[in-house]
C-alpha cells in the first residue's frame, strides 16, 4: 500500500523564516538563559489541533527531497524533516505484539491524570540533566506535578499542584509530537526551532498512565521519590542497546514498530512506552539512570537481586496527520526526529497510601 505525502508549496518560505528567526534569537539565547533563573517553561497559548481550515493555511513545507546539497546552510540542516524511510503504513507491518508484550497480571491500577490541557511543556530534564537548562533540547509534555522544571527537587515535588486524582503528586513526562508543516508557537525558543523542532505541538488525545503486575511475582510498593527512565533519547548517538520505541495504531494494536507508522483512515496515532519494573530494594536512583530498574526477563521473572514493582506504562494517542513527514517526535538536534529515540521518564510522588493501594489492586488481580 503506498504511503500519503502530501505535496507542500512553503517549505522555502518557511525555513526563511525560521533561519530568520535563529538570527534574531541566537544572540540573545545566551542572556535568556542566564536570566531564567526559574528554567524556561513555555506556556503556549490555544490548542495545537486547531481546525483542518487553520492547518491548510497555515501548512508551509515542501517536503521535495531534491534539494541541492551542497547549497545547504547548517540552518537548513537543522531545520530539514525527518527521512521518508522513517515512516511506515501500519499495515505492512506483520502482528508482533506477542512478542513484545511480557506476560503479565491481570492486575493494573489507573493513576487518572488527564493529558496536559494545562499545557505544561518545558525542554528541562529533571531526571537526567537536573540543573540544567534546556537540557533536553528538545520539549517535554507532562502530566502530573505542574511545579517540574530542571531546577525540581524531591522537597518541591512533594509540596506541588498535580493534575493527577487522590493527590498523586509524580511527574509523567515525553517529548512532544508535532504537527509538520505549521509553524509552532515556540519558534523562537530554546527546545524548539532555535534546536531544529518545528511545528505545531500536538496535545494528546488520549493519555493512560497505569502500573501492571509481574507474572510470576506479587509487586511490592515503589519507593517515594523513584526516578525511571526508558527508551533512549540518544539512540542514533549510542546504538540501540536501549532503544524502547513502540509506534503504533489504534486498531492496530497487535503491530508495533520503530517506526512512524502511517494509520489508515478512522485511525489514530498511538505510542507505547513501558518503564522497567524490577527495582533492586535500595536506590532511588543510579548514575546512568538505569541500574537500580531492570526489565524483567523473557517469561517474566526479575533479574537476580532484584523485586517486583508496579510496571508504568504510558499509552500516548493523537489525532496527528497521516501522512509522511506530517508529523514527527522532537529530538536532540543530532538525533534528527528518528522514532526509535522515543523515551520517557518519571518521578514516584505518590502518597503511601494510594502507592499500598495501588499495589493491593494489582496484586489482587483486579483493574482499578
Amino acid at each position: 500500500m503506498a504511503l500519503h505525502k502530501t505535496p507542500s508549496r512553503k517549505r522555502k518560505r518557511l525555513i526563511a523564516g525560521m533561519i530568520a528567526g535563529l538570527m534574531t534569537v541566537g544572540a540573545a539565547v545566551g542572556v535568556a538563559t542566564a536570566s531564567a533563573h526559574g528554567g524556561f517553561y513555555y506556556t503556549g497559548g490555544g490548542s495545537d489541533r486547531g481546525d483542518r481550515s487553520d492547518r491548510d493555511r497555515d501548512r508551509g513545507g515542501d517536503r521535495d527531497r531534491d534539494r541541492d546539497q551542497d547549497d545547504q546552510s547548517p540552518e537548513e540542516d537543522l531545520l530539514a524533516p525527518p527521512s521518508e524511510d522513517f515512516y511506515v503504513d501500519i499495515q505492512d507491518v506483520e502482528p508482533n505484539a506477542g512478542d513484545l508484550e511480557l506476560a503479565a497480571s491481570p492486575g493494573r491500577f489507573v493513576t487518572r491524570c488527564g493529558r496536559n490541557e494545562e499545557r505544561h511543556l518545558n525542554s528541562a530534564n529533571v531526571v537526567i540533566s537536573p540543573g540544567v537548562f534546556n537540557g533536553a533540547q528538545h520539549v517535554h509534555d507532562y502530566v502530573g506535578n505542574l511545579t517540574t522544571t530542571e531546577k525540581s527537587d524531591n522537597r518541591s515535588l512533594a509540596a506541588g499542584d498535580t493534575t493527577c486524582r487522590f493527590g498523586d503528586r509524580s511527574t509523567y513526562y515525553w517529548p512532544v509530537v508535532r504537527e509538520l508543516g505549521v509553524q509552532g508557537a515556540d519558534q523562537n525558543q530554546p527546545g524548539g526551532a532555535v534546536d531544529g523542532n518545528v511545528g505545531r505541538i500536538l496535545t494528546p488525545a488520549e493519555v493512560t498512565v497505569e502500573f501492571r503486575g509481574n507474572a510470576e511475582d506479587k509487586v511490592s510498593p515503589m519507593p517515594r521519590f523513584l526516578r525511571g527512565v526508558t527508551g533512549d533519547a540518544k539512540a542514533v548517538t549510542n546504538g540501540d542497546d536501549n532503544v524502547n520505541a513502540q509506534w503504533t495504531c489504534t486498531g492496530f494494536e497487535d503491530r508495533r514498530t520503530t517506526q512512524y507508522p502511517i494509520c489508515p483512515e478512522g485511525s489514530s496515532l498511538m505510542r507505547i512506552l513501558d518503564f522497567p519494573g524490577c527495582w533492586d530494594g535500595e536506590n532511588t536512583d543510579s548514575d546512568n539512570h538505569r541500574d537500580h530498574l531492570r526489565f524483567a526477563e523473557q517469561d517474566g521473572e526479575c533479574p537476580r537481586g532484584t523485586r517486583a514493582v508496579p510496571q508504568l506504562r504510558y499509552t500516548l494517542v493523537y489525532d496527528a496527520p497521516n501522512e509522511v513527514q506530517g508529523f514527527a517526535l522532537d529530538s536532540f538536534p543530532e538525533e534528527a526526529h528518528n522514532p526509535k529515540t522515543d523515551h520517557a521518564a518519571f518521578i514516584n510522588v505518590m502518597p503511601r497510601r494510594l502507592m499500598n493501594f495501588a499495589v493491593r489492586c494489582i496484586n489482587s488481580g483486579r483493574s482499578c
